[in-house]
């Protein structure tokens, strides 16, 4: 665990009923004129995007949609889109998304000068800085991305996805709206709960675990945990998808104080080549990775049953026993919530393997924060049992 931390939270955030309707205010207490609203087709479509139009369209200030962002997009996506941006000339960003959303607004935050762009910022994300003021809202309880520094972009000549990490990018306003989510489609809601669920477990056994990081994954690795399941099966559970908007930003929080580690590291390549979505990948790999990390994480494992299980019928003594029955918790809600347990489906051949693992063993950034050591050979296992 570190003895050196710090966390970097937004400005403010909004939660609870209605809380939509606080755009209007910091609009108006900003002076907007004009506004960025950065969205997606399926998101307009939905009449989701109809909650913060209002808000915006009640503070009486212009707007623009840029609602062209594909789900998992490359760094030259994104720059598409930045590009549209700069030419709006708008005072405030608005994005209404799923991760990919929000971090595509992230960095256009950061992108309105003309000195860098999206590819200069893969090698040298330090040299961002806040141009124009963000104020995001999630529509799936999964990425955090809300609340990172964090935006995620594939680089399709290395068949990879990438992080560019800058604390410049952290929004100046969060509002977490459980509407947003309410009819979300159950695969999405499961692959972005399970995303949810990997970064508060991954969180909690980094090696950059510290007392702020453990605050913030326990308490959404508490609340996922309990309500995963009737968040994603039942469309009317409001309580049950509102914890987990309010898990999935504190694991958000949780990435930003401490970092993931190799489930995230390793599923990278699987989006970058086989564009299987993150939640997916980060699903297929959660339990073979912490089965893996077992030997070093147990007493973390065991202090997450002690939190977690509020089963009175369950009843564990041992530290192993604890232990295994947080992993067995782990696989039987990616069963329950019918996601792929295997690669077969998308594609993926024996032969593969070779590229997966030099691939993964490239995203050391990350890699670096697993307790236990991970090898090329380690690598190849892992995707091996996932075959």
């Amino acid at each position: 665990m570190q003895t050196v931390y710090n966390v970097k939270l937004p400005h403010a955030v909004y939660g609870g009923e209605n809380s939509i309707d606080n755009i209007t205010t910091i609009l108006k207490d900003h002076q907007v004129k004009r506004v960025a609203m950065f969205t997606d087709k399926g998101i307009h479509d939905s009449g989701l995007f109809d909650l913060p139009e209002a808000a915006v369209k009640a503070a009486g200030a212009d707007y623009y949609v840029l609602d062209e962002i594909p789900p998992e997009p490359s760094y030259i996506a994104v720059q598409n889109i930045v590009d549209h941006f700069k030419a709006i000339g708008a005072d405030m960003i608005i994005a209404c998304g799923g991760g990919s959303v929000l971090d595509a607004a992230k960095l256009a935050s950061v992108l309105v000068t003309d000195e860098y762009g999206v590819k200069e910022l893969l090698d040298e994300p330090g040299r961002a800085k806040k141009c124009v003021p963000t104020i995001l809202i999630p529509t799936t309880a999964g990425t955090g991305a809300e609340v990172t520094p964090n935006a995620i972009v594939a680089v399709p000549e290395k068949e990879l996805k990438v992080g560019i990490i800058n604390e410049n990018m952290i929004a100046n306003y969060v509002i977490l709206d459980a509407r947003m989510i309410k009819n979300l489609p159950r695969p999405i809601a499961a692959a972005t709960g399970v995303d949810a669920l990997a970064h508060a477990i991954e969180c909690y056994t980094s090696k950059k675990a510290n007392p702020f990081s453990d605050t913030f994954a326990m308490e959404a690795l508490d609340l996922i945990l309990n309500n995963i399941i009737p968040a994603c099966d039942d469309p009317e559970a409001m309580e049950a998808k509102n914890k987990m908007q309010i898990a999935a930003f504190y694991a958000g929080i949780a990435i930003t104080a401490s970092g993931t580690t190799a489930v995230h590291a390793l599923s990278y390549p699987l989006g970058g080549k086989y564009h299987i979505a993150h939640g997916v990948s980060n699903a297929i790999l959660l339990a073979p990775v912490m089965r893996f990390n077992a030997p070093v994480c147990q007493e973390r494992f065991a202090q997450a049953y002690d939190r977690c299980c509020h089963d009175t019928d369950t009843i564990c003594q041992t530290t192993n026993e604890k232990a295994e029955w947080l992993i067995e918790q782990l696989e039987r809600i990616v069963r329950h919530l019918e996601i792929p347990t295997s690669l077969k489906e998308f594609g993926v051949q024996p032969e593969d393997l070779d590229g997966l693992v030099e691939a993964g063993m490239q995203v050391q950034r990350l890699l670096v924060n697993n307790m236990r050591l991970v090898t090329a050979e380690d690598a190849r296992n892992l995707y091996l049992e996932i075959l």
